[in-house]
């Protein structure tokens, strides 16, 4: 990584009594770190020891600059008191105990610099000699209780994989200085313990991500911070914290049978530590006086902090509200995102008999193996018909959702008024337009298609946090420039329009998109770069822009067709030794079915037992018009003489689950087109299920469809607009039977790409770990990267540039650019 992209980092460390630890640390910082010293503030806390430490650290580190706080401010207090003078565009906090590696600071930068979503760099902590680990990774229990997962285990090198945690040790972590002020930093009213794992988990809800990085390594030398014989201070600490960090971040739903769960578990914990029940209490009481209710009860001071957590919890409860309603308004990822990052969220923690038993009572009766096991909660909505009949869209939305069920829990919803649909195993509804924000509401993750985000405005706002996944493999506006020829101009003009903003919103809002094919993705990566999507963080992270948009194509099934029924034959009158060649889609107005006519009125002349399937001529969708050149096929087909004997119409549309019926009575499969920009971009949906039923193909150039065709061998590819090539070809894919069979040989190889499951996968990965778009998330400006050069920096540049110049040109082109750079900066100043 070159000097000059190195941001500029503020390293927090905060003192305690004795600066022995911090001089040794700011050695380290000062001595050993590979980090330009001119990019590195080092901001010592000294906090309110007492005992000089302030000039100390002074005299043995003048480069670092002491902050002396007025009171002992806890860890928490002492580092946001740190970051107040923070200048860098990142802040780096290490304990005053904590040695870094010399690499510590660039590999956590390295790390931000090149994935924009991530908030914070959680740092591999080993102990002092390296042997052992002190922090890998991150647990949290569901009674709020953060834990470091592998502390104390040895470091065997099988903790080396970066991952995503829920939070990182305070310890060694390094934050956006941009993100840590957007939250306000560490909440002060936890002191010590859990401020880190609260950082972490509400830095997760709003979008970012933690990023374990292995190679960003440092060293911890352990001390007691309590008394290694009266732990109880630590213990009031811990579940006192534990309680507010669970009140304020998880959501309502999850915070009504987790927190009085997690009370009632604090008790028990209490008297489990103090060895008291109900029979040991009456057995303390008796000898004392047993006629007397007030006698004394010892209770021991590790069992007497449950309790005063739980009191002080009460006290802390009006301001913990306040923070609640921040935190829950701006989350962006549901309780159900993060279960995965928590680890083994159901685990009691406490191996005390009696605490183990209460805990697996109050985990059945409140129901949290439900709550912490809930799949994520996925709503597919779609503008089109769901019935037996469907078109595209609906086909496609059908299918995402079924594969999505597999593992969350989905929903399929349409606002057409036509939803009478097949057998399901899930849940497939109509729903008013007006009522489509009760079912935004209830999902973690939203997939739309069509015009389907207009229906829900709530969903544009720049306040909306929900994770939006746009299905855009239909270029409508493209569509539009010819379903809309036959309009008045002005009409078109204002259809183009209107269309064209309903995509720009949907590119201006999505978290992920889907495209059809790889064609689409250059097209689609045109408007995200013109919408100013495509910013240098996300390229930088992702050169191939996957991360944001992924090619989904149409699918088909992935078990072959299977005959249920009757076919076109039987219900057509067509003979079982004819040849049939299918069209297997909808007829519009971006298709070319009528050179496809004249190419059958040819090849009768020579083949009189051709025959042409049109497999649906009424759109099963009613709110879709029929289009003008369904009409002029019709009449074609009737003037040249065609129709009921070498070309058949089949006026309604075959329903979703009989259709393979009538494509396994076909020979071939046929879909024909113009050559115009729609072609180009266009995905023909229904090509796919000459796949799916092992037809070969013939198609018209253009789309990628056809290049599909001709690199894998499926078929013929045909100019458009020519009758004779495309006769020729439909004799060759019908006729030519070592043809046709090494045509489906291959079919048969490549349509395993296809199947429903494997188009789909950029989907289920997404949805496995949804997150907002990098760009959306607040406080996502660039972190600063290449800050204005030094006066020395500018005369190094310089230099290298006369010696460039002189080489290429000599003493001319050095005078010519010196000039050229004179003009310009007379030219900006005019």
């Amino acid at each position: 990584m070159e000097q000059g992209t190195l941001p500029d980092v503020s390293v927090v460390v905060v003192n305690y009594r004795g600066a022995d630890d911090t001089i040794t640390c700011l050695r380290a910082l000062f001595g050993d770190l590979d980090y330009p010293a001119e990019k590195l503030q080092v901001i010592v806390v000294e906090n309110a020891s007492g005992d000089g430490s302030a000039d100390r650290i002074r005299a043995a580190a003048p480069q670092a600059e002491v902050v002396e706080a007025p009171a002992n401010l806890g860890f928490a207090g002492g580092c946001n008191l740190g970051v107040r003078s923070a200048r860098g565009s990142v802040v780096a906090f290490l304990n005053n105990d904590a040695r870094p590696h010399p690499r510590w600071l660039r590999e956590a930068v390295a790390v931000l610099r090149t994935e924009p979503a991530v908030g914070a760099v959680a740092s591999k902590v080993l102990d002092w000699d390296g042997r052992e680990i002190d922090f890998v990774d991150a647990g949290l229990t569901w009674f709020g209780m953060g834990y470091k997962r592998h502390a104390g285990q040895p470091d065997d090198g099988s903790h080396d994989t970066p991952r995503d945690v829920l939070f990182g040790t305070g310890s060694a972590l390094v934050v956006r200085a941009e993100v840590f002020r957007e939250l306000d930093g560490f909440d002060e009213r936890f002191f010590m313990f859990y401020e880190d794992v609260d950082l972490g988990w509400r830095m997760n809800l709003r979008g970012w991500r933690v990023r374990y990085v292995p190679t960003s390594l440092t060293y911890h030398k352990h001390h007691a911070s309590m008394s290694s014989v009266d732990t109880s201070r630590e213990l009031y600490l811990l579940e006192r914290n534990a309680l507010a960090a669970l009140y304020k971040n998880f959501s309502d739903e999850t915070l009504a049978k987790a927190l009085p769960a997690a009370l009632a578990l604090v008790v028990r914990r209490a008297t489990a530590r103090g060895e008291l029940d109900a029979t040991q209490l009456e057995i303390t009481r008796r000898p004392a006086n047993p006629e007397d209710d007030r006698a004394p009860v010892p209770v021991s001071r590790q069992a007497l902090a449950g309790f005063l957590a739980i009191d002080q919890f009460v006290e802390l409860l009006p301001s913990l509200a306040e923070s609640r309603k921040t935190e829950q308004a701006a989350r962006r990822v549901s309780d159900t995102d993060l279960v995965p990052l928590m680890r083994k969220a159901m685990e009691p923690a406490y191996p005390l008999p009696r605490y183990l038993a209460a805990h697996d009572v109050l985990v059945e009766v409140f129901g949290l193996e439900e709550v912490f096991g809930r799949p994520r909660r996925v709503l597919v909505i779609t503008g089109d018909a769901i019935a037996d009949r469907m078109a595209g869209p609906a086909i496609r939305a059908w299918n995402m959702a079924d594969v999505l069920s597999g593992e969350h829990e989905v929903r399929l919803v349409t606002v057409n008024p036509l939803c009478a649909p097949p057998e399901a195993s899930f849940p497939v509804l109509k729903v008013a337009r007006r009522d489509l924000g009760a079912q935004v509401e209830w999902a973690d993750v939203v997939v739309l298609q069509g015009h389907a985000l207009e229906f829900v405005p709530e969903l544009k706002k720049p306040t909306s946090t929900k994770i939006v996944v746009c299905d855009i493999y239909d270029p409508m506006h493209l569509e539009l420039l010819e379903q809309g020829k036959d309009a008045t101009d002005e009409q078109r003009e204002l259809d183009l329009v209107g269309v064209t903003k309903v995509l720009n919103d949907q590119l201006a809002r999505g978290d992920f998109f889907l495209c059809a094919s790889e064609r689409q993705r250059h097209f689609w990566l045109g408007h995200l770069t013109a919408l100013g999507r495509l910013t240098p963080s996300l390229y930088d992270n992702d050169p191939t822009v996957r991360s944001l948009l992924a090619e989904a194509p149409f699918g088909l099934p992935g078990k072959p067709p299977q005959r249920t029924g009757p076919g076109l034959r039987s219900t057509l009158g067509i003979g079982e030794s004819d040849k049939v060649v299918l069209w297997a889609g909808g007829v519009y107005s971006w298709f070319d079915p009528l050179t496809l006519l004249h190419a059958m009125d040819r090849l009768r002349t020579r083949r009189s037992d051709a025959r042409l399937v049109f497999l649906g001529m009424k759109h099963p969708n009613p709110e879709v018009p029929d289009m003008d050149i369904a009409g002029q096929t019709r009449a074609l087909a009737k003037r040249l003489d065609l129709v009921g004997s070498h070309v058949f119409f089949n006026e309604t549309w075959v329903p979703y689950q009989d259709r393979q019926n009538w494509l396994l009575d076909a020979n071939a499969g046929v879909t024909t087109h113009y050559e115009h920009v729609e072609t180009t971009f266009a995905f023909r949906t229904r090509v796919l299920d000459y796949l799916w039923a092992g037809l070969p193909i013939v198609t018209t150039d253009g789309d990628s469809f056809a290049d599909l065709v001709r690199r894998e061998g499926l078929g013929v590819v045909v100019p458009s607009e020519d009758a004779d090539a495309l006769a020729d070809a439909l004799e060759k894919v019908m006729y030519d039977t070592a043809f046709a069979a090494a045509c489906v040989d291959r079919i048969a190889v490549v349509r395993e790409r296809f199947t429903w499951e494997n188009v789909l996968a950029p989907l289920t990965d997404f949805c496995r770990n949804p997150r907002p778009a990098a760009d959306r998330l607040p406080g996502s400006s660039f972190m600063v990267r290449n800050r204005p050069l030094g006066k020395l920096e500018k005369v190094q540049r310089d230099v290298a540039l006369v010696k460039e110049y002189m080489s290429a040109g000599g003493a001319g082109e050095v005078a010519r650019r010196a000039t050229g750079r004179v003009l310009k900066k007379l030219r900006g100043r005019g």
